[in-house]
């Protein structure tokens, strides 16, 4: 009973730890509420077979279930998660051998005594926190996202203290339940208290890398917000500049008429007063306007010399008062990001295209935009149906879908989504509210 109480503590330590150092260095391909199911029963199977006592066994199904849990949950090649579930399982087995000549050393007597519940117990919590503390190093040492993004930061180090504090701590206890003779209520107190050291050490660190993870993701939504912001920055003054562009070429052909009427009646001086009438007028000077759809024009022409580029077709059609009252920035975030999307599936196909829409509904205060491109295969094809990405930090994945969202959501609309496996393409439907007054 005894050995099964030990055996059941220090399985849900390993695979706490497995659970971390996994999340950590690798890209999940299945959600959470799947792979923790799985973590569960794989350890209730290796806890069955570390009944049986048998050494080489239990080291063995170790590696088997580390090697599994990592197979079927994260994208990673076989020879990676062999290697990485060999070198949690060997450095598993070496964190225990340390422990017993470090506790012989100085605890001469502990051993007299070591089928002792409590003195089992010690021995898993020292044990279990030499291995955390190890497994934190590398996963510090070996994360590649943070290699990739150029970030170290390496005062998380700092954190190892925590598990090596720990075991000096309980090291200290086993000496003192070593040297003096303490009553039976006494030892099951330290023994809980090592439990609680070791619970609190796994509490700490999986509150640590839950935080990493969000700030990581506010991070990446401030960076969006901000890249948006810019690029209706960016179109806002494209814009403008095309209606700048616009007027001075109306406004030359009518300059260029009158000249070209003098001309012809050869009042050269009329001419040459004229010219440089022109030079020092007001007129010419640059005026900033910005109005009705200037700004989605913009975003459409540079997308449409994209698609040029890649041998795209590009079609739009934006109707006449339909969707004035979206916001710059918004307008810029949902078109930017439809666009983005349709231009990746399409630009793999040899005759890919892209069609785009928006009008409003008559007598109702809905606008509807669709966005039809040509897609090769049916994207729907992630973890609980999302859609893939390509990009090299798998963290900044599904910002643009949910910018998108976000648009829609302040607008009070609905957006569909769906792939047709007859025609291959990929279809966004989005309807947006004109509430009164916008």
């Amino acid at each position: 009973m005894n050995h099964a109480i030990c055996c059941f503590f220090s399985l849900f330590a390993e695979a706490f730890i497995l659970w971390q150092y996994a999340g950590t260095l690798f890209v999940r391909k299945r959600p959470a509420k799947i792979m923790l199911p799985v973590l569960a029963g794989l350890y209730l199977i290796l806890f069955g077979v570390s009944r049986a006592g048998l050494t080489w066994l239990n080291v063995s199904m170790y590696l088997l279930v580390n090697a599994l849990f990592l197979s079927i949950g994260y994208q990673m090649k076989w020879y990676a998660m062999l290697f990485h579930a060999a070198m949690l399982t060997a450095v598993m087995a070496l964190c225990e051998l340390p422990v017993y000549s470090v506790i012989e050393r100085f605890s001469p007597h502990f051993y007299s005594n070591a089928a002792k519940l409590q003195n089992m117990l010690l021995f898993v919590v020292i044990s279990k926190l030499i291995f955390f503390a190890i497994a934190y190093v590398l996963m510090h040492l070996l994360d590649g996202r943070q290699k990739q993004n150029g970030q170290r930061d390496h005062s998380t180090l700092l954190l190892i203290s925590i598990p090596l504090t720990s075991v000096f701590v309980m090291q200290t206890f086993i000496s003192i339940c070593d040297r003096f003779t303490l009553p039976a209520s006494l030892l099951w107190l330290i023994s809980l208290s090592g439990l609680l050291l070791l619970s609190a050490n796994l509490l700490v660190f999986g509150i640590y890398r839950y935080s990493q993870n969000r700030n990581a993701v506010l991070t990446e939504m401030q960076l969006l917000l901000q890249r948006e912001t810019s690029a209706a920055e960016y179109y806002a003054m494209l814009a403008a500049q095309n209606e700048n562009q616009s007027i001075f070429i109306h406004d030359m052909k009518q300059h260029l008429q009158s000249i070209g009427i003098l001309s012809a009646k050869q009042e050269h001086e009329k001419v040459q007063s004229y010219i440089e009438y022109l030079l020092c007028s007001s007129e010419l000077k640059e005026s900033v306007q910005f109005c009705g759809h200037e700004l989605l024009n913009a975003i459409l022409c540079r997308y449409s010399r994209q698609c040029d580029g890649q041998g795209i077709s590009f079609h739009a059609d934006i109707r006449c008062k339909t969707l004035n009252f979206i916001d710059e920035s918004d307008l810029t975030a949902l078109f930017c990001n439809l666009l983005d999307n349709a231009f990746e599936a399409a630009r793999i196909l040899p005759n890919g295209f892209i069609e785009v829409s928006a009008a409003k509904n008559t007598g109702t205060p809905f606008h509807v935009i669709t966005v039809v491109n040509s897609c090769r295969v049916d994207p729907f094809t992630g973890p609980d149906r999302q859609l893939p990405t390509k990009k090299s930090d798998r963290r900044a994945h599904g910002f643009g879908i949910k910018s998108i969202k976000r648009t829609v959501r302040k607008y009070n609309g609905d957006i569909r989504m769906y792939y047709s496996k007859e025609t291959l393409t990929f279809h966004s439907v989005i309807t947006l509210k004109c509430e009164a007054g916008m």
